[in-house]
């Protein structure tokens, strides 16, 4: 810990109670740090993800306004209207107001998305992982017959059937997400069911939902939050997708529906695919690398045996 919280700790007139919980923070901080800092990956991905995060929360306040409005004229470049630094579309619409209109509904569609799949993952692996038989044949039949179909015909299918929104592509996302984190769930339940803590606690009367809940759940979450980041990237991917196919909510702005509106000018006008697109990629990248270096938090020793 560092002279000056030392200092605080030695001058303040705290209690032993308060003292400890002091330490115990300003280690948690420095564990932290030291985390990000011997992880480029884990770093990068996070200084990406702040950064999206902060545009997304504070855009709007910075330059407000309605990304629907034609603000300018029309096909402006970037920097050729100090009014407009990123340019405006073929409707003269702000593409700054757009961007940061489409990172807030990139960021909120990919993280409930994933929650979503969360959830009906690590229920459905952890039912078949921690009854098997027939539970998990069922589960499993079950499983397979969603991994079997295209994930992105899926949900082009599920948002046609019903009325484009945000809600719909939450839902349909994470109705075709959640296989993968099933699988993983369902091999940890397997691997930890057999484990002398959990036959300890079963030996001792306890139920399985608290079994469930208390002794295997807790320690199986690690690689189901590692795999979460990773699927907010797809969903992120995928609406943009849907979006560009006019399959998105027609009352936001999102960065698929800004590469759609420009695609007839890629030509002519490139930066109104180029600049929503670079977007995407930033966001899927910030994603990708903090899942990365997440799974080399998780089991550091995975990466020393692949490299060895």
């Amino acid at each position: 810990m560092s002279g000056a919280a030392n200092d605080v700790l030695r001058t303040s007139p705290l209690s032993l109670w308060e003292r400890v919980r002091v330490r115990a923070a300003a280690s948690r901080i420095t564990t932290m740090a030291s985390t990000l800092l011997h992880r480029p990956a884990l770093f990068i991905g996070a200084v990406l993800l702040l950064t999206l995060a902060i545009i997304a929360l504070f855009g709007p306040t910075l330059r407000p306004g309605d990304p629907w409005d034609m603000a300018g004229a029309p096909t402006l470049w970037p920097l050729e209207d100090a009014g407009y630094p990123l340019g405006t579309d073929l409707m003269g619409r702000d593409i700054a107001t757009g961007l940061i209109s489409g990172a807030r509904v990139s960021l909120l569609i990919g993280l409930v998305s994933s929650a979503l799949s969360a959830v009906l993952g690590v229920t459905i692996g952890a039912l078949g992982g921690f009854y098997r038989g027939w539970v998990d044949s069922l589960l499993g039949r079950i499983t397979e017959v969603f991994q079997t179909v295209p994930k992105f015909v899926l949900a082009v299918v599920l948002v046609a059937l019903f009325k484009p929104s945000v809600t719909t592509e939450v839902i349909a996302i994470g109705i075709v997400s959640w296989p993968a984190t099933a699988r993983l769930v369902r091999a940890e339940f397997m691997r930890l069911r057999e484990r002398e803590f959990v036959l300890a606690a079963e030996t001792m009367g306890m139920s399985d939902w608290r079994l469930i809940f208390t002794q295997i759940l807790p320690n199986a979450l690690p690689p189901v939050v590692v795999v979460s980041t990773l699927t907010v990237a797809n969903a992120i991917q995928t609406e943009a997708a849907l979006s560009f196919l006019g399959l998105g909510d027609p009352n936001v702005m999102s960065w698929g529906t800004i590469i759609g509106a420009g695609r007839d000018q890629v030509i002519d006008a490139w930066y109104l695919c180029a600049l929503p697109g670079a977007a995407i990629v930033i966001a899927v990248l910030a994603f990708n690398l903090l899942g990365e270096g997440l799974s080399d938090a998780v089991n550091p020793h995975l990466k020393q045996r692949a490299a060895s």
